[in-house]
């Protein structure tokens, strides 16, 4: 009997200090209360974390409400019950199946869609905001979650950046005689933010492609864009990094705004580049220019393999008409440098725009160039494109495009004839594109291409 009290007197002095069990609790656990579920309570002086927090914040209630910081834990591992003293239930899953879609089991999708469950999208939730966005413009870009991706800060170096996404993909068909070819093409996905700097004038972008490139090493083609912009100077701005260079109207402008799925042939073979330098840019009503000095490098194959001068200047004869009559636009540009060979790049561009109605010319001749490649070849094209606008919505758009690679070789001319259909259903931010392409091959087969490509700028 005396070894028997012992026995228990140990136990006693062993339970106290290190368990949260009171008498009633073990008394149930004794006599198989609820299913043997032991119930754990903290004491009121115990941490309800094991983990130390200098100071209550959001981080703090997110640990909380997780299940092993949970101060009722069912040992059993039957059930659990959490703050607002619901039970549920847990089951051991058997196979990977029901492990990998039980995710669908708590995802609510009507705070995405129909919040009140009244089988209308509502207007406050994610889909209800984008559906209600109207973009009208066209000609530059636009973002579908600019508000919900765009963060202002109260501290610190950056007080506010947009973070966005863009992305095109085409479903194409072409045939040559008796070659066919069907399939999917990779137009470009990219993500990015652009900034301001806190009290000062200054902006910054960056944008990146995470798909590599053929022919090209993984970071070569990584860094699309990564500049600052300063805006002290009224009507100008001074680009300082990598940024698009400015050869040629097309091959100058972003791939966001483009008309047709694929560049013309001088902007795809002159232009369409970019390059580490600085660059000042003027903005007037009736004259814009663009001027740099780069390296000749292209995505980061030699650090400095020579100087580059990119020079444009548009001028804007119906610039203060307030469009009363239309908007035109007469530029030129130059580009010149070194890289292994000498090269000249000459353009010309001429545009007019009234109402639903657009119209530009584009010229080009080169004395070697510097594009994707470099080039000693003398080349030469031109192209011309008409486009009208059937509602906002809608735009028709046709064109005709001639290159020469080179004019020192007879009979290798390359004329394409391209009508397509631009379908706006959120400005640029979302795109439906359909063109149909012709192409005149003086050195090959002529051929044919259809393409239907989708938009996407988030």
């Amino acid at each position: 009997m005396k070894i028997k009290i012992l026995i228990f007197l140990i136990l006693c002095c062993l339970i106290k200090p290190q368990s949260a069990l009171t008498a009633e609790n073990l008394l149930a656990v004794a006599n198989g209360y609820r299913d043997d579920v032991i119930y754990l309570q903290l004491g009121a002086n115990d941490m309800k974390n094991p983990v130390v927090h200098e100071e209550d914040n959001e981080l703090q209630e997110i640990e909380d409400e997780l299940p092993e910081n949970n101060t009722e834990i069912d040992e059993t591992s039957t059930k659990i019950f959490n703050k607002s003293k619901r039970d549920e239930t847990i089951f051991e899953l058997e196979n990977n199946v029901e492990s990998e879609y039980t995710f669908f089991e708590n995802f609510n999708i009507d705070r995405f869609l129909d919040k009140n469950k009244d089988n209308q999208i509502d207007e406050d939730t994610l889909l209800g905001k984008i559906l209600r966005k109207k973009i009208v413009r066209t000609d530059i870009p636009s973002y579908l979650l600019k508000d919900q991706l765009t963060f202002h800060t109260q501290k610190g170096a950056i007080s506010k950046v947009q973070f966005f996404g863009a992305y095109q993909g085409a479903i194409s068909t072409a045939w040559q005689k008796n070659d066919n070819y069907f399939g999917y093409d990779y137009g470009f996905g990219q993500i990015g933010a652009v900034g301001k700097f806190r009290n000062t004038k200054t902006d910054f972008k960056v944008l990146f492609n995470p798909r590599p490139k053929d022919g090209l090493t993984y970071m070569q083609n990584f860094v699309a864009d990564a500049y600052l912009v300063n805006s002290n100077i009224p009507h100008h701005k001074i680009v300082l990094g990598y940024s698009r260079n400015q050869v040629g109207k097309e091959g100058g402008s972003s791939s966001y705004i483009l008309p047709f799925v694929t560049r013309s042939q001088i902007a795809r073979n002159f232009g369409s580049t970019r390059a580490l330098g600085v660059r000042l840019i003027g903005n007037y009503s009736l004259l814009d220019y663009n001027f740099a000095l780069n390296s000749s490098d292209r995505f980061f194959r030699d650090w400095f393999p020579g100087t580059e001068f990119t020079g444009w200047v548009d001028f804007k004869p119906l610039g203060k008409t307030d469009g009363k009559y239309g908007r035109l636009i007469i530029g030129g540009g130059l580009n010149a440098g070194k890289n292994v060979t000498n090269y000249t790049v000459g353009s010309l561009y001429v545009a007019y725009k009234y109402k639903k109605l657009w119209t530009n010319f584009e010229y080009g001749i080169a004395d070697g160039y510097n594009g994707s490649a470099v080039s000693t070849n003398k080349a030469m094209g031109f192209n011309g494109t008409i486009g009208y606008k059937i509602v906002p919505q809608l735009q028709v758009i046709a064109r005709y495009d001639f290159f020469d690679p080179n004019r020192d070789t007879d009979h290798n001319n390359r004329q394409e004839y391209t009508a397509g259909i631009n379908y706006f259903i959120k400005g640029q931010a979302l795109r439906l594109i359909l063109n149909y392409v012709f192409c005149q091959n003086q050195a090959t087969q002529d051929s044919h291409r259809i393409i239907f490509a989708t938009q996407l700028l988030l």
